[in-house]
C-alpha cells in the first residue's frame, strides 16, 4: 500500500511498516525537530536569541499546533500520509500556531511572516511525508 494514496487508509498495516509504531514515532519526532530548526533558522535570520530557552519559545506555539493536529488526525498510523493528513497538519501548523504565538504574546503575525512560516513548514512538513513515504513504498516493493 502507498502511503501517498489518497483514498486508502494504511493503518491496517502498520505491522507491515519498516520499523511498525517505532518508526513511526521516529517520524513524527523528526516532525518536532524540523519545526524546532524552522524557529532556530527564524531567530538567527532576524538576530534574535539562539539559545535553547529562545528557540523553544519561539517554536512552542507551532509545535502545539502541530501536537494537537498529529494527535486529533491519530497520525502515528500513517505517518508518511501527504493527503489528507499531513496537508491538515501544515494547516493546524500554520494557522494555529499564528493564534497562539499572537494569543500568548510571542509576537505578530504580520502577513510577511505568516508567507515564510507557511513556506518553510510546507517544505519541512510535507517535504518529510513525501520522502519518508517514497522510502516506505520502495521497502515494500
Amino acid at each position: 500500500m502507498n502511503t501517498l494514496d489518497t483514498g486508502h487508509d494504511d493503518s491496517s498495516h502498520a505491522g507491515h511498516r519498516p520499523g511498525g509504531l517505532r518508526g513511526a514515532w521516529w517520524m513524527l519526532l523528526l516532525d518536532a525537530a524540523l519545526i524546532i530548526l524552522f524557529a532556530a533558522l527564524g531567530n538567527r535570520t532576524h538576530l534574535s536569541g539562539l539559545g535553547l530557552v529562545d528557540i523553544l519559545s519561539t517554536a512552542s506555539p507551532f509545535l502545539l499546533a502541530w501536537a494537537l493536529s498529529a494527535a486529533a488526525l491519530r497520525t502515528w498510523h500513517r505517518p508518511s500520509r501527504l493527503w489528507p493528513d499531513g496537508v491538515i497538519i501544515l494547516i493546524a501548523t500554520v494557522t494555529l500556531g499564528m493564534a497562539l504565538r499572537v494569543v500568548l504574546g510571542l509576537g505578530g503575525a504580520p502577513v510577511s511572516f505568516v508567507l515564510v512560516t507557511a513556506g518553510v513548514l510546507t517544505t519541512f512538513l510535507l517535504g518529510r511525508r513525501l520522502l519518508t513515504g517514497l522510502l516506505v513504498s520502495r521497502s515494500r516493493g
